[in-house]
């Protein structure tokens, strides 16, 4: 599956389960994306590494249907994104 199948799929899946019914608020969105990531977190202090996956899998498919919900070409935003960083200096110019 590439990245724009996944934004199809993870946005028809949560507009399917009613998730979109109504409008989404940016700002909830990100949450929602951030606890995924917390949950991750908190499973690695676990040591759960297969709980980790699931948790990063549930951040890449939030992210999916916020990019499809927003009309967001997120694949073509990563390669653009990717062009810049390669011609930026190590470390960004920075200590760390």
């Amino acid at each position: 599956m590439d990245i724009s199948e996944l934004v199809y799929k993870a946005h028809k899946n949560a507009a399917e389960k009613g998730f979109w019914d109504k409008p989404r608020e940016f700002g909830t969105m990100i949450a929602l994306v951030h606890s995924e990531l917390s949950e991750a977190l908190e499973a690695d202090r676990q040591g759960d590494k297969g709980m980790v996956a699931e948790e990063i899998a549930d951040v890449f498919i939030r992210l999916g249907d916020l990019c499809g919900g927003l009309d967001i070409d997120i694949e073509r935003a990563i390669k653009n994104k990717m062009e810049i960083n390669a011609l930026r200096p190590r470390l960004h110019g920075k200590m760390y």
